[in-house]
């Protein structure tokens, strides 16, 4: 299915980790990786296109997601005439691609290259989120440019430390020569403080 100017309208997917990595697949028996990405159907919505690609392509189902956010407008690329089945040139231009950044809520172990009898990826890691552009095709490098910028702004905040890590104050009073001070210290992660600590004398 192609628009009037020759572009398949085609979602992209970032999905990311809890350290705000985005998942990064090889496409099978090729050495070029990429984003999850696929057409939409006919009487398909996006949202309903890119929940299909998620499962077919790295076999996580709508409850192992969070939608974060989505990319406002069509982004579009064109395709190299090099990479277009020959009785398609004329007619077929490339994509047109609405992107969803996605958080995982399950587990890696819920990652599944093979949830289909026709996978797309033979093999996937966590990238930094903008490492992508460096590394993927040329003529996809405008696009994933684009969409990765338009949707950082929605990057989930990453707690790098549990209530329990940081550093708690602490307020400590001494007598010092008949004189009664007292002190403010940031204790760290399971640190304590000994307001009588052993002598040292004649050590």
């Amino acid at each position: 299915m192609l628009d009037r100017e020759g572009f398949r309208p085609n979602v992209g997917i970032v999905l990311l980790n809890q350290k705000n990595q985005v998942f990064w697949g090889k496409r099978i028996r090729t050495h070029s990786w990429q984003f999850p990405q696929g057409g939409i159907d006919r009487g398909e919505s996006p949202e309903q296109a890119m929940y299909r690609e998620l499962h077919e392509e790295v076999g996580l189902l709508p409850e192992h997601v969070r939608i974060v956010a989505r990319t406002r407008d069509w982004l579009r690329y064109e395709v190299p005439d090099r990479f277009i089945r020959r009785e398609a040139r004329g007619h077929y231009r490339g994509q047109k691609q609405i992107w969803y950044l996605l958080q995982l809520v399950g587990n890696d172990w819920d990652l599944n290259l093979r949830a289909t009898d026709h996978p797309e990826f033979d093999a996937w890691r966590w990238n930094d989120y903008w490492v992508p552009l460096d590394v993927v095709v040329e003529f996809k490098r405008g696009v994933y440019e684009m969409a990765l910028t338009e949707l950082s702004r929605y990057l989930p905040r990453i707690e790098t430390r549990s209530r329990a890590q940081r550093s708690r104050p602490f307020e400590a009073s001494f007598e010092v020569g008949g004189f009664s001070l007292s002190a403010h210290f940031e204790l760290p992660p399971g640190g304590s403080f000994d307001p009588n600590p052993p002598s040292t004398a004649g050590k």
